[in-house]
């Protein structure tokens, strides 16, 4: 959590949440302060409650895990308010969070130093036939990807069927870093390669990123180059770069 959150969580009337991860705050929210928690799939009635709650006059902090603005409820906080006549007078600060592709990343080395994509696999509300059309395009692009949301209990296949996506364009031994409550009690980093991914133990709480073609792993941590060595010389002396090579 950067310190701009904390400060706005600290300074807000009410505080609306997923009770997960209101849970999780208690240690920066201030003794009496009004909070609203709800459970899953409770997205739309908290974006609401806490919508009419800053449109009567007081400050509201709508709680989300990560970044939100990436799988989270920015968006719909806008969806909500440009339903309401008086919405577009209402200040709304998204303040940015570190999101599971940050934390994940940086946990597993620096998977993410050339281009990516990230889609999540959960078809709760997005077809699973759009969610495969982008795998398959991110795949044959050669993005490194990020997968949320690889598996639950409800959805068991869609983590299989995405690897076999990924196999027709990479070899099986293609890096592939998985990353469960990254920055919480009970973190688990682990570093497979695609061929392994399909059959790994993941759930919502696990965020997977699959390396590219050139992406390698070295002394445990997954690394994809940014292409630095086709230019300069690396091995250098004394730290010069040795200028660029042909």
């Amino acid at each position: 959590m950067p310190p701009a959150a904390a400060e706005c969580l600290r300074a807000a009337e009410v505080v609306v949440g997923y009770k997960t991860y209101v849970d999780l705050l208690a240690p920066v929210l201030r003794p009496g302060q009004e909070v609203h928690a709800t459970g899953m799939r409770q997205e739309v009635d908290r974006c609401r409650f806490a919508v009419d709650q800053a449109l009567s006059g007081r400050r509201v902090a709508l709680v989300c895990s990560g970044d939100p603005g990436i799988y989270a409820l920015a968006g719909l906080v806008f969806e909500v308010l440009r339903t309401r006549p008086e919405g577009a007078g209402l200040p709304v600060r998204v303040v940015p969070g570190i999101s599971a592709l940050n934390a994940c990343a940086a946990l597993l080395g620096a998977p993410l130093v050339h281009d990516f994509a990230v889609v999540s696999l959960s078809d709760l509300l997005t077809p699973w036939e759009v969610i495969r059309r982008r795998v398959e395009a991110a795949a044959a692009a050669d993005f490194v990807l990020v997968l949320y949301n690889p598996r639950s209990r409800r959805r068991v296949r869609q983590l299989g069927e995405a690897v076999e996506i990924l196999l027709r364009h990479r070899p099986e031994a293609t890096p592939a870093g998985v990353v469960r409550r990254a920055a919480r009690g009970g973190e688990e980093v682990r570093v497979l390669t695609l061929g392994e991914l399909a059959g790994a133990d993941v759930d919502m709480q696990t965020t997977v990123i699959v390396g590219n073609s050139r992406t390698f792993t070295w002394n445990g941590r997954m690394v994809t180059p940014r292409g630095y060595e086709a230019k300069y010389r690396l091995d250098a002396p004394g730290g010069a770069d040795g200028g660029e090579t042909a």
